[in-house]
């Protein structure tokens, strides 16, 4: 039980840092063009501060990975149904895979776009965006997390803010193919903006498991 608890603590600690990087990064990044033209201006205009971004993102990925290994190794409530357990496991995939794409753009990416060199930047955005579907399966897995969280009694966070993530979730997941697929500006945009609320709720999630906030509930309703 102690392992458990301590495990879970930990495992929030690092999903409340994680968060925080990611909402900073996510504010720097704003929308992608759909032009990829125009997207490589953007990116030449300030190579160091996309490259800054990214490595903020890269650190922001590798930790929510971890943070899931923990989760999944702790045995704990979070991880009792098989959705949830694969909602976990789907989340530290997510990551990995996205992390290669933060970690291309931070250095590939954005020296080709300060230099000019279109086709090495063409090559590389290619291989950036199909790494970074990544994403929209770490969007997905925190909307079946923060479900289960808005249905447990043991909750770190309230139903009503867990119910804005789970929306989130499904935002960021559909907005990103909307943006990146199909070219559309909106889609883009709803990515970002919907990323962005669903990692506040992550950092909310995070700082409550940190505190020990769900057996908090449960020792008042008198459960543990």
């Amino acid at each position: 039980m102690a392992h458990r608890e301590g495990a879970t603590r930990v495992a929030g600690v690092w999903l409340a840092i994680a968060s925080l990087l990611l909402a900073g990064a996510l504010v720097g990044h704003g929308p992608i063009h759909p032009d990829m033209s125009q997207q490589m201006e953007v990116i030449a205009d300030g190579p160091v501060r996309w490259a800054i971004i990214h490595w903020a993102s890269a650190a922001s990925l590798s930790l929510f990975a971890l943070t899931g290994l923990i989760v999944l190794t702790a045995t704990s409530r979070l991880t009792e149904a098989w959705w949830t357990m694969s909602a976990w496991g789907v989340l530290t995939v997510g990551a990995l895979w996205t992390m290669t794409t933060a970690v291309a753009e931070a250095t590939v990416v954005s020296a080709a776009a300060a230099a000019g060199d279109t086709a090495t930047f063409e090559a590389w955005w290619a291989f950036s965006e199909g790494k970074a579907t990544g994403v929209m399966f770490l969007a997905l897995a925190v909307a079946v997390i923060a479900g289960n969280e808005a249905q447990t009694a043991h909750r770190a966070t309230p139903a009503w803010a867990s119910c804005i993530a789970v929306v989130a979730g499904i935002g960021a997941f559909l907005g990103w193919p909307l943006g990146m697929w199909f070219g559309i500006t909106l889609g883009s945009f709803i990515w970002v903006v919907a990323s962005l609320v669903m990692s506040l709720w992550t950092l909310w999630f995070g700082l409550g498991l940190a505190r020990g906030r769900d057996r908090i509930a449960a020792s008042q309703r008198g459960e543990i």
